[in-house]
């Protein structure tokens, strides 16, 4: 595992600066190469989602409602929990906001490739309708493109493995259970590996169920597991009230510290917080543009419209509620990482108890993730053979969640980070070069929404 993480390790200086130009600065040209459309009808977006515009004969497997909570399932979770403190750990409260600002530019990245997996659909082996990057890079590109799509696919096969959610999964249980006092006494190492296979087992009864049941599943928790972390947040703020704003001015001030002990200067704190954000809404990277391929919609305005609340749910709230969390309870000036982090803070502040309130939260966090990701994996093996095969991947994804569980902190972070950036490349190439027909298609779709108020 040592040779594994070392190599990881060397392999990331040399994919950062690439992600960091396309996310960033391809992300800031598509906002304002939109004229700030996606925050300019935000209330519209909510009210497609609501199900004000459904249309019932469209072509699809879900709903666009289904489809943002599939993939709001997929992101909101241990990223959230998880690595918002390791973001803090690595970089101190102020790479928070440069969370926040990929986030905002997220939204962006979203509308544009969530429309384009509408626009550019296309089937799998079997028939069945698919949509993702694979699809408009092949068919908005052209054929010449394949190459990039099958990048794409193969880093896909490593970026979608469920590794740092059943780690983090398996520290919080470790942590909160303390397994070594029970009278189930067993080494560390045989804990870890029989918490690994009774949540494959557990995932394993939901992936082979197929997308619908995935959907089915991830619609049911994911807003029910959002309010409960929520609230639990709300009543630490709301406990510790006077500690709020100084949190936040913490941020914002820490934000702009060029004297950072961070590796790479204040640079290198900005490239943690883009690492971070994408890790938790997977803006840029592809993974939505999947499962938003497959709504119930034969616009892909309104589904990029959709999409686009995925990053302000899941980062703008969900991380920021958590980053308050661990400044106020000063969890994050010791020596602790990743969720272990979060759960200190959560101790200290739910009068002793709410890391055990954390543990329930996580472990509904942690299957609708595992549920949803396993999807995407499944679509690119589906690419680079056929559908049948691909089903295949299930197995994969499942043995790797028991290494996981046994695996380093260090290690699982080290495989996310490195097949994150590389999927980036490909997927905003592709985003860019599509962009102006997404333009085209939302003047025309807001055209109609004028003509049918008037």
């Amino acid at each position: 595992m040592d040779a594994i993480n070392d190599f990881l390790k060397a392999a990331l200086p040399y994919t950062e600066w690439p992600m960091f130009i396309l996310l960033i600065g391809g992300g800031l040209f598509l906002v304002f190469y939109s004229k700030f459309l996606p925050y300019r009808f935000f209330g519209h977006a909510i009210a497609i989602t609501a199900g004000k515009y459904d249309d019932k004969n469209a072509k699809g497997d879900v709903s666009s409602f289904q489809a943002l909570s599939a993939a709001v399932a997929a992101t909101v979770g241990l990223g959230n929990i998880s690595g918002v403190a390791i973001a803090i750990h690595d970089g101190g409260p102020g790479v928070v906001f440069w969370i926040w600002m990929t986030a905002l530019i997220g939204m962006g990245i979203k509308f544009y490739s969530c429309s384009l997996s509408i626009m550019f659909r296309g089937t799998d082996s079997d028939g069945k309708l698919q949509g993702g990057p694979m699809f408009y890079i092949t068919k908005g590109l052209g054929e010449r493109a394949r190459p990039l799509a099958i990048f794409f696919a193969v880093c896909g096969l490593f970026g979608f493995l469920g590794v740092f959610t059943a780690n983090q999964f398996t520290e919080t249980f470790m942590n909160v259970v303390e397994p070594s006092s029970s009278l189930f006494a067993m080494s560390e190492l045989n804990w870890k590996l029989g918490v690994g296979m009774v949540l494959a087992a557990i995932t394993s009864v939901v992936i082979f169920g197929g997308l619908t049941k995935i959907a089915k599943v991830a619609s049911a928790i994911v807003p029910f597991m959002v309010m409960v972390y929520l609230i639990a947040v709300l009543v630490v703020m709301g406990l510790n009230s006077d500690q709020i704003l100084p949190s936040l001015k913490m941020i914002f001030t820490e934000a702009w510290n060029f004297n950072t002990i961070v590796t790479g200067g204040f640079w290198g704190l900005v490239i943690i917080g883009v690492r971070r954000a994408m890790f938790s809404n997977e803006a840029g990277l592809g993974s939505a543009p999947m499962y938003h391929g497959q709504s119930k919609t034969d616009n892909p305005i309104k589904e990029g419209l959709v999409a686009m609340l995925g990053p302000f749910i899941d980062t703008i709230l969900v991380c920021t509620f958590t980053a308050v969390v661990i400044i106020l309870s000063g969890a994050y000036l010791e020596d602790q990482s990743g969720i272990v982090m979060t759960l200190t803070a959560f101790e200290r502040t739910l009068f002793g108890f709410g890391d055990d309130l954390l543990m329930l939260i996580v472990t509904a966090f942690a299957l609708s993730t595992l549920f949803t990701y396993s999807y995407y994996g499944v679509k690119c093996l589906s690419f680079l053979t056929n559908a049948k095969i691909g089903k295949f991947y299930n197995w994969y994804f499942v043995a790797m969640i028991v290494f996981a569980a046994v695996a380093s902190l260090d290690l699982v972070k080290n495989l996310i980070d490195l097949s994150y950036a590389l999927m980036v490349i490909p997927n905003m190439i592709a985003v860019l070069l599509l962009a102006p027909k997404v333009n085209t298609a939302a003047a025309e779709y807001f055209k109609k929404i004028r003509n049918a108020k008037a």
